[in-house]
């Protein structure tokens, strides 16, 4: 692993994950500028706003001038700017287009032009879409089953990131991050875990649809772990590799997060809604990240219920429901 400081860019960083990752780089030591739009505020920066080593940049990411000005000088872009999730793409589907796939593009083309060495692509494991076989787990040589337009645009990017046939970035890795969870400095409560856990502590009642299947679940901050330890990993570990993040252990259906979320909030009642068709099921091996990296998750989904009830108990946030904490 390097030990040298990098200056390392990350675009969306005032978002859910990028807000988190951003604290840990500058621990380490590195230089970190974040191009964000600020579309959900930027309080999830104040902590790290005076620190030295921090420098932000207000731009859209479509916009060319503004991220070659962002990528000037840096070692390392960490891209995370994007219309997350299927139901916000859904909502806005050119917008997303131009944002997911269209920027992604143009920055890559933009880092390989200014000779960045590395380049970390936040995908998603809902490029695996359905699962063919239920009794297998979904590993990085899966075929790519891409039913929404968030995956589409994902499954792109990273085909375009990892094509043999460029050499710039010097080191590019994709990594395909589980459903995340947990509390962040920019708090979202439309993420399976964290929206469960506040419905039923909050209202006292859940709806679930799709109580069967399944997905994967990785702590936020596990996931930012994972990125900082992509950033300075051997090259030739991470060159060209694809990389699910999460554990193999934290697979759950949606009806295991409502027995986990019942202990926390034990009179909430539960109305399920059955339905045989849901864009998204599937199991994933974590192996190759655990193998390959010696990367562990630290924080599980039980603990991460915990984490979200003691927020919403002590009133730290005057109103989980408003807009502002979903996507």
């Amino acid at each position: 692993m390097t030990n040298r400081s990098l200056r390392i860019l990350v675009t969306g960083g005032a978002g859910y994950l990028g807000s988190t990752l951003v604290p840990l780089l500058l621990a380490d030591g590195h230089v970190v500028r974040v191009l964000d739009n600020l579309r959900y505020g930027g309080r999830s920066l104040l902590g790290v706003w005076n620190h030295p080593a921090f420098d932000f940049i207000r731009g859209d990411i479509r916009n060319r001038a503004v991220v070659r000005s962002a990528v000037e000088g840096i070692d390392a872009v960490v891209h995370l700017a994007a219309i997350v999730g299927d139901p916000a793409c859904a909502r806005e589907p050119e917008e997303a287009r131009a944002i997911n796939l269209d920027a992604s593009l143009q920055l890559l083309d933009i880092s390989r032009d200014l000779h960045v060495s590395r380049f970390v692509f936040a995908s998603t494991c809902s490029n695996y879409g359905r699962m063919s076989n239920p009794d297998m787990l979904m590993d990085e040589t899966s075929t790519l089953r891409p039913l929404s337009l968030y995956a589409e645009t994902k499954v792109a990017v990273e085909q375009a990131l990892l094509d043999p046939t460029r050499s710039e970035p010097a080191c590019a890795t994709s990594l395909r991050f589980a459903t995340i969870f947990g509390v962040s400095p920019r708090m979202r409560f439309d993420l399976t875990v964290n929206e469960f856990t506040v419905e039923m502590l909050t209202r006292s009642h859940l709806v679930v649809f799709g109580e069967q299947f399944w997905r994967p679940y990785v702590h936020v901050r596990d996931a930012a772990a994972a990125i900082r330890l992509t950033l300075v990993s051997p090259v030739e570990r991470v060159r060209g590799q694809v990389f699910n993040v999460g554990s193999s252990e934290q697979n759950f259906r949606k009806q295991q997060i409502v027995e986990l979320v019942h202990r926390q909030a034990p009179e909430a009642t539960v109305e399920y809604v059955h339905v045989d068709q849901d864009p998204r099921d599937y199991r994933v091996s974590f192996a190759k990240i655990r193998e390959q990296l010696a990367f562990e998750t630290t924080t599980s989904v039980e603990q991460g219920v915990a984490e979200v009830a003691r927020l919403v108990r002590q009133g730290i946030l005057q109103d989980a429901h408003d807009a502002s904490y979903r996507n």
